[in-house]
């Protein structure tokens, strides 16, 4: 277990050596910041603002109605968040903890049997052999005396960006109650409105999530990296937009982790348009790509490796051994 003053990288349980060409002192960690550039998000109940609605008619710069402010739940983006995650151990070959209890009351006949048959393991099951179960299960949580390893707090917005802290993990986005009017298809009704329909949204979503790691285990770090490259890579498929509406074409995040060897100031700059990148930046840069984010993938690699015999450990090894 780390402290918040002394975030200590806990690699004890691998069965490899990491090595990092630069200390945890010049990193970020353990806060994650999640970039996010989202045009349209409608995550239905996820949104909290400080007033009711929207002005719909009035556009002046000083309309209050216009500089509405608020939170986006962390609910729906945890949940989008740990497909990712599930994603990618499946991809490698192994299964995923399942998010929800085996005796729930799903919509669905025979859902959960059927998703055990599609690369995951019943929620908790994965404790039987090891006492922090698979690295999802560990990272996310899962019954009352697990919890997760991850914080996820929500996202403030505001549309005056002068207003935004993307190191508190906020974002510039602009709400909007949309009514739509549902009208009947029958001549004889001529177009008369069957019923309203009411939603809220988000238009040019910009800035941060912000996430903290309660224990600072680098598979951890390996598989945010992992999960939000690969929802970035499918970031307009139906099942992997992030909210409601993706008929519509809401939910389609260019995401992407921000540079832990960034100094808050970096971060601050990334999201300056009037700033360009610096020449230390992309040295960063170039350090992380190719030096330091691939051990913390390792790491994922090698723990994934130890819980599943088929798998390979990073190295050449063979898996199977306890981590």
């Amino acid at each position: 277990m780390m402290s918040s003053d002394e975030p200590e990288l806990d690699a004890s349980d691998l069965d490899i050596e990491l090595e990092f060409p630069r200390s945890l002192d010049e990193m970020l960690l353990p806060d994650v910041y999640i970039g996010l550039e989202i045009d349209l998000l409608s995550p239905g109940d996820g949104i909290v603002t400080d007033r009711h609605h929207a002005s719909a008619d009035r556009y002046e710069a000083d309309d209050p109605m216009n500089q509405i402010e608020g939170q986006i739940s962390p609910f729906t983006l945890s949940g989008w968040l740990r497909h990712g995650c599930e994603q990618v151990l499946q991809i490698a070959g192994a299964s995923a903890c399942h998010p929800g209890e085996s005796d729930a009351d799903y919509m669905r006949a025979n859902v959960y049997e059927r998703d055990l048959e599609s690369g995951y393991h019943e929620k908790g099951s994965c404790l039987d052999d090891h006492d922090d179960g698979c690295v999802v299960y560990d990272l996310f949580g899962g019954f009352g005396d697990q919890p997760g390893k991850l914080l996820r707090r929500p996202v403030s917005f505001s549309p005056i960006r002068r207003n935004v802290d993307v190191l508190q993990g906020e974002a510039e986005a602009h709400y909007r109650q949309v009514s739509n009017q549902v009208r009947s298809r029958n001549d004889e009704d001529g177009g008369k409105p069957l019923r309203q329909a009411d939603r809220d949204v988000l238009g040019n979503v910009e800035g941060t999530w912000k996430l903290t790691l309660r224990e600072l285990k680098p598979e951890f770090v390996g598989l945010l990296l992992e999960a939000v490259s690969f929802l970035d890579l499918h970031s307009d498929e139906f099942a992997f937009q992030v909210g409601g509406a993706r008929n519509f074409g809401a939910g389609i995040a260019d995401v992407r982790v921000l540079n832990p060897l960034y100094s808050e100031q970096e971060v601050r700059r990334v999201f300056n348009r009037a700033q360009a990148t610096t020449s230390s930046m992309e040295q960063k840069d170039a350090v992380w790509a190719s030096e330091c984010r691939p051990e913390f993938v390792r790491a994922l690699q090698a723990r994934t490796a130890a819980r599943d015999g088929d798998l390979p450990m990073p190295d050449g090894g063979s898996g199977g051994e306890s981590a």
